[in-house]
């Protein structure tokens, strides 16, 4: 019992920063945790990493005001039930209007799928990530610099994760009702801390995904282009 109670040890400090930080939004917004316990009505669904690194709340400050899902390398399989459960309750229930993807440069899943690392269980959730390697093999074939090389993968596993999500059957059935809905891709640089957008923007059904802008930003001489601009 002792022995257990000294592990317990590492919760002291978890505590303290539960009660610094309930002090401190208590101070900057009074009526957040009132609010809070009478509901959720919050306007954003945010799809993400597990990653330690990229805490949605932390790295957007909006505490509340997002419903979240994360998974390791923030993948959206159609056939993923608790994914799609989020999406669809989220999408028709709460009734956010927007619908955020947000992949990360660095991402251990994605490399793990690019040098076929095994690591027991999550192999096959990485054979997602894969599947868009192969799907897309001869334009990354064409991105000699390893670093550059991965970061397009991040990216389009975001792109193919957004894909899964508005060929969604919920998803076109908002649209055809004209419940306002976006889903949008960005991607978070843990170096510098900051997000970019990846122009992957939708609002309606019939809408074709392309990945075009994605490629060339990584290759060629539309790359250089854009970034002497």
């Amino acid at each position: 019992m002792d022995n257990c109670l000294a592990k317990k040890a590492f919760l002291k400090p978890i505590f303290q920063k539960n009660s610094a930080w309930s002090a401190i939004i208590q101070e900057s917004r009074n009526d957040f945790f009132i609010k809070s316990a009478l509901g959720q009505t919050p306007s954003i669904l945010w799809l993400g990493c597990s990653d330690s690194r990229v805490p949605p709340e932390v790295i957007v400050q909006y505490p509340g005001d997002m419903f979240v899902h994360r998974n390791i390398a923030n993948i959206c399989p159609r056939d993923d039930l608790s994914c799609m459960s989020v999406i669809q309750y989220a999408v028709e229930v709460l009734k956010v209007k927007h619908i955020i993807v947000c992949g990360h440069y660095g991402c251990g899943g994605v490399r793990a799928a690019i040098h076929e690392h095994s690591y027991g269980l999550i192999d096959g959730w990485l054979d997602n990530i894969k599947k868009v390697i192969s799907g897309n093999s001869k334009q990354l074939e064409n991105i000699r610099d390893a670093q550059m090389h991965e970061d397009l993968v991040v990216e389009l596993n975001v792109a193919n994760s957004i894909s899964n999500i508005i060929h969604s059957s919920f998803i076109q059935k908002a649209w055809q009702k004209d419940q306002l809905l976006s889903v949008h891709g960005l991607c978070y640089d843990l170096q510098h801390g900051l997000l970019s957008d990846l122009d992957l923007d939708f609002d309606g059904p019939n809408q074709s995904l392309s990945v075009d802008h994605l490629i060339a930003r990584k290759s060629g001489a539309k790359y250089h282009q854009e970034a002497s601009r």
